[in-house]
């Protein structure tokens, strides 16, 4: 197989889109490949939200690891469902609020 850059899919509520822009920034320029949640600039709906769920679970397959991003702690229910799939499948898990790691 060629060699290639490490792929990381960043993971985390919506609620932290700057903290993620942040970390997509940060590790695109340590040569890293980033997948991250799809941003939207106005309300979505419930199947729209739904179908980027599963979506997201897809980016999560081709990632060699997941950064949880989650300042104070917190993650949500969908984060949590991406961080049990991630496991789930055998994909390392880090967060930015290490305190998190247990979860």
């Amino acid at each position: 197989m060629p060699n290639r850059p490490e792929i990381v899919c960043i993971c985390g509520s919506t609620r932290f889109a700057d903290e993620m822009r942040t970390a997509n920034r940060d590790l695109a320029f340590a040569g890293i490949i980033v997948v991250a949640p799809g941003e939207a600039n106005e309300p979505i709906t419930e199947v729209q939200k739904a179908a980027l769920g599963a979506l997201h679970l897809r980016k999560i397959d081709l990632a060699d690891r997941v950064l949880v991003v989650n300042p104070g702690g917190y993650i949500g229910e969908s984060t949590h469902r991406e961080i049990d799939y991630a496991r789930a499948t055998g994909k390392p898990v880090s967060f930015t609020d290490p305190a998190s790691a247990a979860t």
